[in-house]
Formats: C-alpha cells, structure tokens, sequence
C-alpha cells in the first residue's frame, strides 16, 4: 500500500497537543506522512475538544466543508479523535456520515487499526458502487462507552495506552528541533465539576509510574529538548504506590487516583512506598539536570501541599508560575459547581504560595493564573461582584475568562436551567475582561527595571506578520510550529546574516511574555536557548525588553 498522507488539526488543550504529538509519531513509526495541506491528504484527522463550545464549532465547519471534497475524492479517510468522539459516540457518524472513523481519547493506542480498517473499508465501498461511496462512512470506532478506563483497576488487564507515550517519537536535535514538550504523569479526572465533560470522556483518575516519567524526560533531554511541562487534569494529586503496582508483560501500569482528605501537611499523602507529586519534581530535576525549566499544569486548589511549595522553593529549575482555577469568588456558586472547596480555602491557598515562593528581590516572582467562568445558572449580581472581589484579592497575571455554555454530557446541562441570558454573561465578561486588563497592566509595569532569564520561542507576532508568515491563532506571540497541526513540523526561520534586528519572543520562568531585539545573524541561534533581558517597558504582560552583556 503507498504511503497514506495525513493532516491533523488539533484543537482545545495542552492535553490533546501532547495526545496529537504522541499520535503523530505513532502514524510516522509505521509509515505515515504529514502535511500540513488538508487538501493535500489522504487521511484528514480532527483531535477535538468538547470543553469550549467555539472549538466545536470548529470541528462541526471543518466536517460539514468536506462533505464536498469527499465527493471529489470518495477514497478521502476522514477521522474525529478526542473528547467530542467519546462524548457524542456514534451518533456523530449518523449527523455526518463524512466521518469514517473515531478514536476516544482513552483509545488512542487503537488508532493504527482502526486507521488500516476504515482505508480498506473506503476501498471496498468504492469498488461496491463507486457513486455512493462518498455517501457512506466506513463506521469505524473505538470509544470507551463507560467512563471508567481498562485500568481503572490495579488488577486490571495490560494498558495499551500507556505504550503510547512510552513510545513516543523523539527525534535527535537539529536546528529547527522542538526544544520545549509535554509530559503526562496523570490521565482522566476523579472531580466531577457539573460543568466539565473531561471525567466523562477521559475517564477515571489514573497516574503514570515515576520512572517510566523519569525515563521519557531523559528521552527528551537527550533529544535536546530544555524546558518540560508536566501535564494533567489535577496535576498536584499525582501519587504512585509502588507496593500496589501491577506489572503486565514486564510493563509497570498505571494506578487509579484516591481520594484526597485536604490536607496541606507536607506528609499529607507521603509514605515510605510512595512517590508523591512533591518526590516526582524533585527526581526530575535532580535526575535530569539537563532540564532547565520544569514546569507543570493544571492544578486543583485544594489538597496543595506545603511540600510541593518548598521544592519549587527549594529546586532553581522548577518554574515559579502555578495555573490554579477558581473559576468563581462566590461559596453558593462554587458549590453548584461542585469544586469541593470554598473560596476562603482559595485564598489561603493563594497566600500560602505567596508567603512559600514569591521572591522578587531576587528576580524570581511567583506568578499565577487561573480560569473563571461567568454566567453560570443562577449567577446573581452578588456572586458577580464576589468574583470581581476575588480577582482583586488574587491578583493573578492572567485570567482565562469564559462565558457558561451548557456542555452536553455534563451534569449542569441536565440538571440545571441555564437561565442568565446571554446579554448578561457578555456584560459581566467584558467587566471582568477589563478589570483583569488593570491588574495585568499593573503587574507588567513592576517588573520594569528586572532582570529574567528568558526561553526564546521564536519571532513575535508583529515580526511574523512583516514576513508574511503564520502566527498561532489565539495567541499574543510568536509560533514556530507550523498551525499546530503536525506537531513534529517546525517553521524554518529564513532570516539573513545581518545585523538588521529583528524581534524575538519568549517567556520568563514565572510565565510571563518578553519581546526584545537581536540581530538577524544571532536570531535564529538563540531559538529555544535561555537569555538574559532586561525589562525596559511594559503593556500588559507584554514585557519589552533589551538583551545584557553578559548573553
């Protein structure tokens, strides 16, 4: 068979990235290859988000405009991976029969079969009745059916997903190689938060063990790769018991999350067989120095313990920048919600890593952010202002605001009206938009006169645009990966030896955005290498900045 050309579009979260790179190494192993030309492909592969309503929009344009391109070319192969295949199960085949395969989140390890069928499927219906076939889809799944994972045991049978990211493709380092990447070190969601779909569609809590984390952090730093990202749902809940591991054909499996009792205490879940998130920062950094910046997302508020503040503390590489969600200043609506906290344990939280990790004098603040939604049913003009309250309290570098839309498959969309009309939720977001822009412009204005040290993501936005080039939707920076849609491609910096400047972008260790002059001769060295900027100026969090001596 000639090799099968693939596009893959990924959209929603850091999760489904990672999800799409693994997949994309997976297809490359046995064969495959990428374009970033949908037109182009054989096989067209759309990693979908079912969180936000606008990235299923999306996913339902990009489907409903190949149904004319199929008729073109019946033998296209069409596929929906992710969060919105497990949730809406077949039925979404039924509402678009240009979509032959499907592949839950929990079942990508499944994709190459299903991927081989649904090619030999199409083939079979073009030689049955060629004027039909594009009519047809090859109906071809694997989705989880119930929410809970083939691991969701200790005594479970082998788990083939975790194979996936055991076998990631990591490729030796070049000029235009990645030099930043994901890691999992946990899968799925135990929270059950009555507007989230994640626990229904990813499963059930599950955490990776150590040293297969620790082994794919070495695979990456021996790739080149200087700045990791450690990924999950409730990121700061990772605990592996190492005297209840079950091995299957030599292969240490994953565990199933606990229930956690809030604790702050620094042995709140320590124990002498027992790797806590704590103990797995500290082996990573000191077991893979080559790891400049380690950092993590997303964490849960509760249940954070002082032990993971003081080796971030404690650890220079580890990042000082905490993504913690809030996602409401009111008691009455975070209970609806069912986030199993209140907003006072919010805030000593918040105090908590204030007092433990910001270090200014030092050029090392600790910064925050976190996500908010607004316009939840029976949100009143009160529980507004105690979340504008609790942005101010806060004081976060940034704020992820979101207007409520019903997710089907969540609790909230059944069993709770949403009834604040949406002129309402639009209002309360552009105040709560503009309110954030206030603080964000105060934060940024206090690090003028800093020194950081910075990762080097490539061109800003405003050079990629003098160039003609592509800029990553949705996002005030640069890109360097070509449209996140074949995360192994990297754009090639054309740029001519001179020492013509041009403007660079990249990130403080606490997350914060630094655009700076280089010259053109020198740019496209420093491209994921780690610089000293002093901070100059400031708009928002857009940080200006000029390069030291000592760089």
């Amino acid at each position: 068979m000639p090799t099968k050309r693939v596009y893959l579009e990924t959209f929603g979260c850091q999760m489904n990235e990672l999800d799409s790179e693994l997949v994309t190494g997976q297809l490359k192993a046995l064969g495959y290859s990428f374009t970033t030309d949908s037109h182009e492909a054989d096989i067209v592969l759309y990693n979908t988000c079912s969180v936000r309503e606008r990235a299923e929009q999306k996913v339902w344009s990009r489907l409903g405009a190949l149904r004319n391109e199929k008729r073109e070319r019946p033998d296209l192969v069409v596929g929906v991976l992710g969060c919105m295949a497990e949730r809406d199960g077949t039925d979404l085949m039924k509402r678009m029969p240009v979509v032959d395969l499907m592949c839950g989140p929990a079942e990508l390890d499944k994709l190459p079969e299903l991927l081989d069928n649904a090619v030999r499927t199409r083939a079979s219906l073009l030689s049955d009745d060629p004027a039909l076939a594009a009519q047809r889809s090859a109906k071809v799944a694997a989705l989880q059916g119930s929410a809970s994972r083939r691991s969701a045991t200790l005594a479970a049978a082998e788990d083939r997903l975790e194979m996936l990211d055991l076998s990631r493709a990591v490729s030796p380092t070049n000029d235009d190689a990645k030099r930043s990447a994901y890691v999992r070190i946990t899968r799925g969601c135990n929270k059950f938060c009555t507007y989230c779909v994640v626990p229904h569609t990813r499963g059930a809590e599950i955490h990776r063990p150590p040293e297969h984390i620790i082994d794919e952090c070495k695979k990456l730093a021996d790739a080149g790769v200087i700045e990791i990202t450690l990924l999950g749902q409730t990121v700061n809940h990772y605990r592996f018991e190492h005297g209840a591991a079950v091995i299957v054909d030599g292969v240490t499996q994953p565990q199933k999350g606990r229930t956690y009792k809030g604790s702050h205490h620094r042995d709140a879940f320590a124990g002498e067989r027992t790797t806590t998130f704590a103990d797995l920062l500290r082996r990573i950094h000191d077991e893979v120095p080559a790891i400049e910046r380690l950092r993590f997302v997303t964490s849960y508020p509760r249940d954070f313990g002082d032990d993971v503040l003081e080796v971030i503390r404690d650890h220079p590489r580890i990042c000082r920048y905490l993504h913690v969600p809030a996602q409401s200043g009111s008691n009455r609506i975070l209970k609806m919600m069912n986030r199993g906290y209140t907003i006072e344990e919010y805030d000593e939280f918040i105090a908590r890593a204030r007092a433990i990790l910001d270090q200014p004098e030092i050029g090392r603040p600790l910064m925050l952010s976190g996500d908010i939604i607004v316009g939840f049913p029976t949100e009143t003009e009160e529980d507004f202002e105690l979340t504008k309250q609790m942005l101010v309290r806060s004081r976060c570098k940034n704020q992820f605001i979101f207007k409520y839309s019903p997710r089907p498959g969540t609790i909230a969309y059944d069993r709770i009206p949403d009834d604040v009309p949406d002129e309402v939720k639009r209002r309360r977001n552009n105040e709560l938009l503009a309110l954030q822009t206030e603080i964000s412009d105060s934060i940024g204005r206090e690090q003028v006169g800093r020194r950081f040290s910075v990762f080097v993501e490539g061109l800003s936005r405003s050079e990629m645009k003098k160039r003609g080039s592509d800029v990553k939707p949705g996002t005030g920076m640069i890109s360097i990966t070509v449209g996140g849609r074949d995360p192994s491609a990297v754009a090639t910096l054309d740029l001519p030896e001179t020492d013509q400047p041009v403007q660079l972008s990249g990130r403080t260790d606490s997350d914060l955005i630094v655009f700076f002059e280089a010259p053109s001769a020198r740019a496209k060295t420093m491209l994921g290498s780690i610089v000293e900027v002093e901070i100059t100026g400031a708009d928002r969090l857009a940080l200006r900045g000029e390069l030291t001596h000592r760089v």
